[in-house]
């Protein structure tokens, strides 16, 4: 009989996608989501909002239990203009038409609490979308798969298709940055290679 799993870290996230990036570097974690209110400020920076909405989450999650919390939030930005999740198919059909055949940046956010206080990081990943015709942008809203994503495309999904390159971070675009979160993590004594 196999002995339970213990978590790694609390993801104060109820994201699956950040579950999962977590796991594919071996870590195993206790979900607790965060309730704050994620409204953005009056003339509040894009960069300035995405990093306190993921420090205000791992705030918000963290107990005095040891466990080192992760909060963490992803944005997407286009000619200064913040792309939240899609309320209906009108929407996504709005976003995803400002999006076709042009650059646009993704901004994601980690913030960790732990013994050191909290660490945090800030990544800009730019993507480059190839025209996408209005028909696939119908067919791809009818999948399901933009309905909870920002910008609604998923680029680990069927909207793979959409993109012709980026620069930066792929997993950072999925919802989390792993190379930084890793080392947010190993400096706030969360082991990455346990024995």
């Amino acid at each position: 009989m196999s002995s339970p799993t213990i978590a790694a870290l609390r993801l104060a996230s109820a994201s699956p996608r950040r579950r999962e990036l977590l796991a594919s570097i071996g870590l195993s974690v206790e979900v607790a989501p965060a309730d704050i209110d994620e409204s953005r400020l009056n003339d509040e920076p894009p960069a300035q909002f995405v990093s306190r909405l993921a420090r205000e989450k791992a705030e918000a999650g963290h107990r005095d239990d040891g466990l080192v919390t992760l909060g963490a939030d992803t944005l997407v930005v286009c000619d200064d203009q913040v792309f939240g999740k899609p309320i209906d198919a009108a929407d996504a059909r709005r976003m995803l038409e400002a999006l076709s055949g042009r650059a646009h940046r993704v901004l994601s956010a980690v913030a960790v609490v732990g013994p050191r206080g909290v660490t945090e990081c800030r990544v800009a990943t730019t993507v480059h979308l190839r025209e996408i015709g209005e028909s696939e942008i119908v067919a791809y809203w009818a999948t399901g798969e933009p309905a909870d994503k920002a910008a609604g495309y998923a680029i680990q999904g069927r909207a793979a298709i959409f993109v012709e390159r980026l620069e930066g971070s792929y997993s950072a675009v999925v919802g989390l940055p792993l190379h930084e979160t890793a080392e947010l993590l190993s400096a706030q004594g969360v082991s990455l290679w346990p024995r």
